[in-house]
């Protein structure tokens, strides 16, 4: 008998059941909805952290960890796709969604915070080996193993191409976003590289929570004595909140007299309530009104001069959606389920008309970063009948001196200029109006007449802004 047929066996080790951890199993669930059900995380993940607190499984430090591995983990899914690609034997594609989404909250805990190595990797494990099991943990284990052996500017620099060999390339992956974005993006700027990465960078950063104050129904000195409330840049009626903090427990905003509201929405509708129109100023519409925000911002500014808001939407439950925002404001006005593009009201019944299109949502892509991966370049081409249509029909609504305001929450020039310049063929007796003046205080809003906002530059989405009046 050999020496070592003679040696004792070491004993098994016993089984350890995985530890559970609250914070990365719930972020996890949240990705996966945002993968499976093409779920916004603005949407899915609040629902999530409630339940967590009323479980008493969450605090503010773990509702806060939560959020940003679900948000760092999307902004940065581009760079971190890239670079797991390097460190797996097969094509990305093979393998598992669910798997690859754990890879990813590693990958971001490792490159994207300060989390230390050793408590990257162990609790990225245990994770792998809650919802995925003990065999694809170990695969996990080995891919985080090797993520690890960089940080964030030398896996960079392996996995993008050279600028100078491929600018757009080089600057999706570095900054995480889709190349035919990048492009277009660098086209509604005009070029120079300088601008194009100052906007990737700001996409990729987390947004302060804005709030505006309803006229006649709250004030900014009501909101400003919430906790790390500031005054907003440009709007007279935002307020900005700058530890984020969760916004529905504010009491404002929970009774609706207040709410939620990028600066660059609040500078849209009050250009247009500013704009000089040409005798009556009466009746207002909001052709889009969907969700609410712009409209119960427009309804309270109508109220303050006896005009009436008529706010339209197609889709009955954010017509629902808008009558919530409006309830309680201080004038008249009416919510109605309509077809924008087939108007129920007659030509010319209107002073101000505002139609704030469905469009792709590039110049959102700080609240929404999961939308940079979903849209598609085709996208555009559904987009545009609509587009033309709603602009269309709300020439048609204005009466003669009255103004139409176009917006959209995307740069490209596609859904921006190219839109406005096909309806102006249309309607030789519409003019364009400067919009700058309407937005007092507000710097480097370009040549005019039109207005295009910035991340980088305003600190706002990139909402566009053409101002139109019917002249005969």
């Amino acid at each position: 008998m050999s020496d070592q047929s003679r040696r004792p066996r070491r004993p098994a080790k016993p089984y350890r059941r995985p530890k559970k951890d609250p914070v990365r199993v719930l972020a996890f669930e949240a990705l996966r909805a945002v993968d499976e059900r093409d779920a916004y995380a603005n949407l899915v993940l609040p629902p999530l952290l409630r339940a967590a607190r009323e479980r008493g499984d969450f605090d503010a430090r773990d509702a806060a960890l939560a959020t940003e591995l679900v948000y760092g983990t999307l902004r940065r899914q581009g760079t971190y796709d890239a670079i797991i690609a390097a460190c797996v034997d097969r094509p990305l594609r093979e393998v598992d969604p669910p798997v690859l989404d754990v890879l990813s909250l590693g990958a971001h805990q490792l490159l994207g915070t300060r989390i230390p190595t050793h408590a990257a990797v162990s609790a990225s494990v245990e994770l792998a080996r809650v919802v995925l099991g003990d065999g694809r943990a170990k695969f996990v284990n080995a891919v985080l193993r090797k993520i690890a052996q960089d940080d964030l500017d030398g896996w960079l620099e392996r996995v993008a191409p050279p600028y100078e060999d491929d600018p757009e390339e080089h600057l999706a992956v570095v900054h995480s976003h889709p190349r035919w974005v990048v492009s277009a993006l660098w086209d509604s700027l005009g070029g120079g590289r300088a601008g194009i990465e100052d906007l990737l960078r700001a996409d990729n950063e987390r947004p302060e929570v804005t709030l505006v104050a309803r006229p006649g129904r709250a004030t900014t000195d009501e909101l400003l004595g919430e906790e790390a409330a500031v005054p907003g840049r440009w709007s007279p009626h935002a307020v900005r909140l700058t530890e984020g903090g969760e916004p529905g427990a504010i009491t404002a905003v929970a009774e609706g007299r207040a709410g939620v509201q990028d600066e660059g929405s609040q500078l849209v509708a009050l250009a247009l309530a500013g704009a000089p129109v040409e005798g009556r100023d009466r009746m207002w519409l909001d052709g889009c009104a969907g969700p609410g925000g712009k409209a119960a911002l427009l309804g309270a500014l109508a109220a303050e001069r006896g005009a009436v808001l008529l706010a339209s939407e197609k889709q009955p439950h954010r017509a629902g959606l808008v009558a919530k925002a409006l309830a309680g404001n201080p004038g008249p006005y009416q919510v109605v389920a309509a077809d924008g593009t087939r108007p129920a009201w007659r030509p010319g019944s209107f002073d101000r008309v505002l139609v704030d299109v469905p469009c792709t949502g590039l110049g959102a892509l700080r609240r929404r970063p999961e939308a940079r991966w979903r849209r598609r370049p085709e996208d555009l081409d559904g987009f545009a009948p609509l587009q033309r249509g709603l602009l269309r029909t709300a020439l048609e609504s204005v009466r003669v001196g009255g103004v139409v305001g176009y917006a959209t929450c995307s740069p490209h020039l596609a859904e921006t200029r190219a839109v406005v310049a096909d309806l102006l063929k249309q309607f030789p007796d519409a003019d364009l109006i400067d919009a700058r003046p309407l937005l007092p205080g507000v710097p480097d809003l370009g040549e005019g007449p039109d207005v295009q906002l910035w991340p980088h530059v305003h600190g706002t989405d990139a909402m566009y802004l053409a101002l139109l009046r019917r002249t005969g």
